[in-house]
């Protein structure tokens, strides 16, 4: 679950750092550096609820049966794999004028005055957080008997995110953005199938859906999650070694449909650099 979990703190990061960075490097470009004053507290504000969404997620749930526990994680990810198939349909599509129309709103918060500086930064950070919340419980829950190991994928992508970020702002790194979102996207694809699955089993789990002794396949003799290609398997594409009917059509379902209306061409307007819209 490293992988996986890694992917999403990447990702979901990212996009968080590269917002700040939009809104900063604006206020920097046009001399309005007070600004930046009610920038940060609305970022830290964000960050701050997004962990403690995903703390009393993760950590409340142990008070619950066994039914309940399974039927909100099953809601749960399901919620989350509506979220993250969301998001990476919309980075897809805004891309191109991100950091167009942030200045924008940007904009029109410093005529409004302080407070809306600070809640234009806490909202544009807040719902990358909050996602990022719902799908890490959803990835710890996949991961059953280990919670530290998605941590600390969680971590380093996190980490890796504000590092890229910072270096694009500086303008020592350049690469095409648009290009890591389209492949990062393919895997988060693959991910949130899985997180499917996972999802649709607990629910079975809590006797809400039908089928959990209807296996589409048992794998636990020739392809064992505790071997260390399960295990790779497991924390790459959330492969499951007891998959029932439900989960493998769910699973396959997902990917036959997402994965080639997220790989479908668009019609290409007259973009500005992703690498250097930071800067901008």
């Amino acid at each position: 679950m490293v992988f996986s979990s890694a992917l999403i703190g990447l990702r979901e990061g990212l996009e968080a750092a590269l917002v700040v960075s939009i809104l900063v490097a604006f206020l920097v470009k046009t001399d309005r550096r007070h600004a930046l004053r009610y920038v940060w507290p609305g970022v830290a504000a964000a960050v701050l609820l997004s962990i403690a969404v995903g703390a009393i997620l993760t950590y409340s749930t142990a008070q619950l049966s066994f039914e309940h526990q399974e039927l909100l994680g099953g809601s749960l990810s399901i919620v989350a794999v509506g979220f993250v198939t969301a998001m990476i349909f919309w980075m897809r599509k805004a891309s191109r004028h991100i950091a167009a129309e942030l200045r924008g709103k940007m904009e029109n918060a410093l005529n409004v005055g302080p407070a809306a500086v600070l809640l234009l930064s806490f909202l544009a950070v807040g719902r990358e957080g909050l996602e990022t919340a719902v799908f890490f419980y959803s990835a710890v829950q996949t991961a059953q008997s280990d919670t530290i190991k998605p941590l600390i994928g969680f971590v380093v992508g996190i980490v890796l995110a504000v590092a890229l970020a910072y270096l694009l702002y500086r303008g020592a790194v350049r690469f095409d953005l648009a290009k890591f979102f389209t492949i990062t996207g393919v895997l988060l694809v693959f991910v949130a199938a899985g997180v499917l699955g996972y999802g649709l089993h607990d629910l079975q789990e809590a006797g809400f859906l039908p089928g959990l002794t209807t296996l589409a396949f048992d794998a636990s003799t020739v392809l064992p999650e505790t071997s260390w290609y399960g295990a790779l398997l497991k924390g790459v594409l959330n492969y499951s070694q007891q998959t029932t009917v439900l989960q493998a059509i769910a699973w396959v379902a997902y990917v036959v449909i997402v994965l080639p209306l997220f790989l479908k061409p668009t019609k290409k307007t007259v973009p500005a650099p992703a690498a250097a819209a930071v800067k901008e």
